[in-house]
């Protein structure tokens, strides 16, 4: 059961970023399933830019970026999104934003099967 006082974690990194080969939002999103948070959603940018660059990626067709700006975000309660960016970023040093915003979570329902993997009925 997920309080209705949550928090939500946004991570910005760039689509190129990588941990140990794997795309980094991959990681990230496998690492928060394993630390038993609520959910993640990763989300992919149509334009932007970052501290490690000037350059503005941009989804166009004249100009395909292959760099284009990811967003993955996570909600669960504070104490568990704290624990869980402390570990990220003993992992990932360079190439990452990270914001944190207190939401009011008007709805969670997970699955009521005892399956967590099939699909809702």
């Amino acid at each position: 059961m997920l309080p209705s006082d949550g928090t939500l974690l946004r991570i910005f990194i760039g689509e190129r970023d990588k941990h140990e080969k794997q795309p980094l939002y991959e990681w990230i999103v496998t690492q928060a399933r394993a630390h038993g948070l609520a959910g993640a959603t990763v989300l992919r940018g149509l334009m932007g830019f970052g501290a490690n660059t000037r350059v503005i990626h941009t989804f166009k067709i004249e100009r395909l970026s292959e760099d284009l700006p990811m967003i993955v975000e996570l909600v669960d309660t504070d104490d568990k999104l704290e624990d869980f960016l402390s570990f990220v970023e003993q992992h990932i040093h360079s190439g990452m934003l990270a914001t944190m915003e207190k939401i009011q979570v008007r709805l969670y329902r997970g699955n009521s099967s005892s399956q967590p993997d099939s699909p809702a009925r």
